[in-house]
């Protein structure tokens, strides 16, 4: 089942962090000439949208299967083997990612309540990242294992 869908949720959330950035930075730059002066929240605002647009674009990675890959082993490989062989790596990524979540649940969980430098929410925030764009990666995998596309490496590049 060929996904027939242009853009995802992660890929239009991760843009949209994107474009915030571009519009961060831009204060950043204009603040450090005399026409402004520059607010002091941008730099940590800044790095804080820089890591949600990493983390939820790692999603749109997994959906398009356009992570890189080292792909001169595995296409040396009979197509069973091959195939055999990125399962078996999809079930570990499975199990990290899901071990991952958890230690990014417990991290929210232990600093939720200590307060930003600059910004008016708490550091939880900021590591909610990881835990979010954990289950965009675990459903990505699962439907990836689901749809036995384990072994089909010609949507990803190869180095």
């Amino acid at each position: 089942m060929e996904n027939t869908r242009q853009y995802s949720l992660e890929g239009v959330v991760a843009t949209i962090f994107f474009l915030v950035l571009i519009g961060i930075v831009m204060i950043q730059v204009l603040g450090r000439t005399p026409i402004m002066r520059g607010p002091v929240w941008t730099e940590e605002a800044a790095r804080w949208i820089w890591v949600w647009m990493a983390f939820i674009g790692i999603g749109e990675v997994e959906r398009q299967n356009k992570h890189l890959r080292m792909g001169f082993l595995a296409e040396m490989l009979p197509y069973a083997v091959r195939r055999a062989v990125f399962t078996a790596i999809d079930l570990v990524y499975l199990g990290l990612m899901g071990h991952l979540s958890w230690i990014g649940y417990t991290t929210v969980e232990r600093t939720w309540s200590n307060t930003s430098v600059t910004l008016p929410v708490g550091s939880g925030m900021l590591y909610s990242s990881a835990f979010v764009a954990s289950f965009f990666i675990l459903y990505r995998i699962l439907r990836r294992l689901l749809a036995g596309r384990s072994g089909d490496i010609q949507g990803s590049p190869v180095l």
